[in-house]
């Protein structure tokens, strides 16, 4: 139970230090140094971009969900829940 806790913990923490990593990246690809215009040109539209700027949210539930999931697992093996 300790171990999956311990587990739960690392991989909120490191996810959580992931997430503007993940964000600069996206930015940086997604517009040019003065943060503007889109790179790409006509490729890049404005739902693109809408779509695009949702990743750093669906990361950080999908690290989330991770975390919870193995704390939860580790409770149900030591019988708590």
């Amino acid at each position: 139970m300790l171990g999956n806790l311990i587990a739960g913990f690392i991989v909120i923490t490191v996810g959580a230090n992931l997430i503007g990593p993940v964000s600069n990246a996206l930015n940086s690809g997604l517009y040019n140094a003065t943060g503007k215009v889109p790179r790409g040109g006509r490729n890049v539209t404005s739902a693109t971009i809408s779509v695009m700027g949702l990743i750093p949210l669906f990361f950080a539930l999908g690290i989330m969900a991770a975390g919870v999931a193995i704390v939860v697992q580790g409770l149900k093996n030591a019988d708590v829940m």
